[in-house]
């Protein structure tokens, strides 16, 4: 009923402003609420999708009745200023417009925080493994970490935008570093606390120091490794927005100050949603990862 309602009020009512899609966004909510029904009506026949909507009904109406509300406050009634608000049809005006845009934004996004997160990761696995498994290493390595490591990544771009012979490069380098410290940190904690028992019994059937720490120290580790690496994940992100506010010329956040710039408030709020997705499901599929590999652990840590 909520996404009929939702329907009901952008096809029944008349605009105040000039929006394009009303009718297609009148469409689409209304066949939610008609796939939610017939998904109710077959559920005798479909238990694995009637059990699926019984729990998510109630997201599914808060959704609806927000739509609903919106779509009065901004389109209808006037009561969200405008460009700064738009109606959610207007949002899908962008996604069908101006979808080739956005999608190449969206995809020099991804590759940057793709290539920064992977050198980042890689390069603080192997400092943490390092740093918790040597002293030797720690002794000169654990000072550095403690200077540099809580440092916003963010607060050296100035510098680093000088250093480099591209924005590119530079971005690349800032979205590392800011990935690099937390995984670094967690996997040194995960090498350094495995139990000291593991490495007896490892030794007592012939292993050397390679097998030591490739197949005890780095497997034990692991759970701590992926909370580096969702830690990762989200600073990675935050120095990808930085960085393609000031440096890049193209990406998700430059886009957003693009559009700002003209008063594109309807792509500004698009491009948010998109970025809160792509975020969403980064992390989703981090998880995927990790229930894979630490399939001991599943149901531990949710998302």
């Amino acid at each position: 009923m909520a996404w009929a309602l939702a329907s009901a009020s952008a096809a029944g009512l008349e605009d105040i402003g000039d929006w394009s899609e009303t009718a297609t966004y009148a469409f689409a909510t209304a066949a939610v609420a008609l796939g939610a029904l017939l998904v109710a009506v077959l559920s005798p026949w479909l238990p694995k999708a009637g059990k699926a909507l019984s729990e998510r009904a109630p997201w599914l109406v808060v959704a609806g009745l927000f739509l609903t509300a919106w779509e009065l406050a901004a389109a209808k009634w006037g009561w969200l200023p405008q460009p700064f608000f738009p109606p959610p049809q207007a949002l899908l005006e962008v996604l069908i417009w101006e979808y080739a845009e956005l999608l190449g934004h969206l995809l020099a996004s991804l590759r940057l925080v793709a290539v920064g997160f992977a050198l980042g990761a890689a390069a603080g696995f192997i400092l943490g493994v390092a740093v918790g498994w040597s002293t030797h290493i720690a002794y000169w390595i654990h000072p550095v970490l403690r200077f540099i490591g809580p440092l916003p990544a963010t607060s050296l771009l100035p510098i680093v935008f000088l250093a480099f012979p591209t924005s590119w490069s530079a971005s690349i380098f800032i979205i590392a570093l800011a990935a690099a410290f937390p995984v670094a940190i967690l996997t040194w904690s995960g090498v350094a606390n495995v139990d000291k028992a593991y490495y007896d019994v490892a030794r007592t059937q012939g292993m050397g120091s390679r097998g030591l720490i490739t197949q005890v120290a780095i497997p034990a580790a692991l759970p701590n490794v992926f909370v580096g690496l969702f830690m990762a994940l989200g600073s990675a992100f935050s120095a990808l927005m930085v960085a393609e506010l000031i440096g890049v010329k193209a990406g998700l956040g430059f886009y957003i100050q693009w559009s700002q710039g003209w008063a594109s408030y309807a792509n500004v709020w698009t491009t948010i949603v998109v970025l809160a997705l792509v975020c969403s499901g980064s992390i989703t599929v981090l998880f995927k990862i990790r229930g894979r590999w630490l399939s001991w652990q599943k149901g531990l840590v949710k998302w």
